[in-house]
C-alpha cells in the first residue's frame, strides 16, 4: 500500500536529515520534490496545490523545536496535513432513527460491491450486531448467487427474490423480513453498471426514496485513481453519499484516490478493503493511513487485527511490551508465526515501524520465504541471546549464521531492523518522533 509514494517521500526527508538549518530555497526544493511525488501518485492537482501551500506556510513560520531536526519538523507538518486531507477523524456508520438501519451500497461493476457488502455484514457481526444482506442487483444474476454463497460462508442471512422482481419491491420486503428477525442493519447490494448512465441513477434514486437509507455508501476501486474520484463526484451529485468504501487498497501502490477523494467530494472514507479475505475490511483511520504513507507503520491496527485472531491475554502482554519497549526476539518470533493468520504478510509487516525494508519489492511468497529465514536465525540463538541481543558479538553471529544456514550479513540485517523497531516504538510510546526517522526506516 502506497509503496511508491512512501519510498519517494522517505528519500526526500532523508536528503534533508543531515542539514542543521534549512533555507527558504531548500524548503522550496523539498516541496517541489514532494509535489512531483504526489502528482506521480495520481493525487488530484487541486489537492496537491492546497496541501503544499499550507505545508510551505507552516514550515516557514514554524520554529524548529530543539528536539527535532529540520527534516523531522517538515515530516511532522506533512503528517498533520495528510491527516487533514484524509479526513482528520474516523467516520463511523450512523444508525437511523428506527431499527433496522438501512445501508445502500452503490457503485459500478467491478469495484467489489457484492463482496464488500458481505465483508461489512461480517464487520457488524463481529461487533455483536445483526445484519441482513439484500440481493437487489437483479441486473446481474451472478451477483445474487455470489451474495448467497458469501452469506452461507459467514453464517449471515441473505434476502433474495426472483430476478424478474422489481428491486424496490425486493428492498421493501427485505426490510419487513429484517424487522421480523430483529436485525439491526439491512445492507442492500444495489445494481451496478460498467459506467454511469441515467438509467442507473434513476434506479438508485428510486430505491433511496423508497427505503430512506441511513447510509448511502459508494464502493469504489482505489486502483483506478482519479477515475474513482470522478465516479464519486457523480454518485454524490445524484444520491448525496454519506460515505465511501475504497476497495483494493492492498494493491494500490500510488494512493491517488485515497489522498484525493475526501478533499474533492467532501464525502468521508468510512472503510477500506485490504484484501480478498472476508475479514479484509478495515475502519478508515486518517491518522493511521498518514502514518503508513510516511513509513512510520501502524502498530494500533496491527494490534487490533491480532486481537481478533490471537489469545486476548497474550495480546495484552504484547501491547504492554510494545508500549514499554520490552519487545524481544522471542516476541518477534512468536508474532512472525502468528501473523500468518491475519492476511497478507507484506501488508501486515508494513504496520511494524522500521520493518518494511525487509519485504520491500517482494511478493507474499518471497516474504514468507524470508520470514522462514528470520525464524531460522532466531531459533539458532540461545534463549539468553534472544532476550538480550546485545550479547551477540562477531563469533556468536558466525555461529548463529552457520546454525541457520544463512550469513553473518543476514544476522546483522535482522538485528539492525530489530533495534530500529525498539527505538521507534520507544519514541512513539512517549508521543515523540525520532530525530533520525529516515535512518531508522532503513532507507
Amino acid at each position: 500500500m502506497f509503496e511508491v509514494l512512501t519510498e519517494k517521500l522517505t528519500k526526500i526527508f532523508s536528503g534533508l536529515n543531515n542539514k542543521g538549518r534549512l533555507s527558504e530555497k531548500e524548503i522550496d526544493e523539498a516541496l517541489r520534490q514532494i509535489r512531483l511525488a504526489l502528482l506521480e501518485a495520481d493525487v488530484n492537482f487541486k489537492v496537491v496545490k492546497s496541501f503544499l501551500a499550507v505545508v510551505r506556510e507552516k514550515t516557514l513560520d514554524a520554529k524548529v523545536l530543539e528536539s527535532l531536526t529540520p527534516a523531522q519538523q517538515i515530516i511532522k507538518i506533512v503528517n498533520q496535513e495528510l491527516v487533514g486531507i484524509l479526513g482528520t477523524e474516523p467516520s463511523r456508520l450512523k444508525a437511523g432513527p428506527r431499527s433496522p438501519s438501512i445501508v445502500m451500497l452503490v457503485g459500478l461493476q467491478g469495484a467489489g460491491k457484492t463482496t464488500t457488502a458481505a465483508k461489512l455484514a461480517l464487520h457488524l457481526k463481529q461487533s455483536s450486531q445483526k445484519a441482513l444482506l439484500v440481493a437487489a442487483d437483479t441486473r446481474r444474476p451472478a451477483a445474487i448467487e455470489q451474495l448467497k454463497v458469501l452469506g452461507n460462508q459467514l453464517d449471515i442471512p441473505v434476502y433474495s427474490e426472483d430476478i424478474m422482481q422489481d428491486p424496490i419491491s425486493i428492498c421493501r420486503n427485505a426490510i419487513k423480513k429484517a424487522e421480523e428477525m430483529a436485525a439491526n442493519w439491512v445492507l442492500i447490494d444495489t445494481q451496478g453498471r460498467l459506467h454511469i448512465d441515467e438509467t442507473l441513477m434513476k434506479e438508485l434514486v428510486d430505491i433511496k426514496k423508497a427505503v430512506l437509507p441511513a447510509e448511502i455508501l459508494l464502493v469504489a476501486d482505489a486502483m483506478t485513481g482519479q477515475d474513482a474520484v470522478n465516479i464519486a463526484e457523480e454518485f454524490n451529485k445524484h444520491l448525496g453519499l454519506t460515505g465511501l468504501i475504497l476497495t483494493k487498497m492492498d494493491g494500490d501502490a500510488r494512493g491517488g484516490a485515497a489522498l484525493s477523494i475526501k478533499f474533492v467530494t467532501g464525502v468521508p472514507i468510512k472503510f477500506i478493503g485490504v484484501g480478498e479475505k472476508n475479514n479484509a475490511l478495515e475502519i478508515f483511520y486518517p491518522d493511521r493511513l498518514a502514518s503508513r504513507i510516511l513509513g512510520m507503520g501502524d502498530v494500533l491496527t496491527l494490534i487490533e487485527k491480532a486481537e481478533v485472531a490471537f489469545d486476548k491475554q497474550k495480546m495484552q502482554q504484547l501491547e504492554s511490551k510494545l508500549r514499554k519497549s520490552e519487545f524481544d526476539l522471542d516476541d518477534l518470533l512468536e508474532q512472525m508465526r502468528q501473523i500468518k493468520k491475519l492476511g497478507s504478510f507484506t501488508q501486515l509487516v508494513e504496520m511494524i515501524p522500521g520493518f518494511s525494508k525487509l519485504t520491500k519489492g517482494i511478493s507474499d511468497k518471497e516474504s514468507m520465504d524470508k520470514t522462514r529465514k528470520l525464524e531460522a536465525i532466531i531459533l539458532s540463538m540461545t534463549q539468553e541471546e534472544r532476550r538480550n541481543p546485545d550479547l551477540i558479538n562477531g563469533s556468536r553471529k558466525r555461529r548463529i549464521a552457520k546454525g541457520s544456514g544463512t550469513t553473518a550479513s543476514d544476522v546483522n540485517q535482522l538485528l539492525n531492523q530489530f533495534y530500529n523497531i525498539q527505538k521507534m516504538t520507544k519514541m512513539i510510546a512517549k508521543g515523540k518522533l525520532p530525530k533520525n526517522m529516515p535512518n531508522l526506516l532503513g532507507r
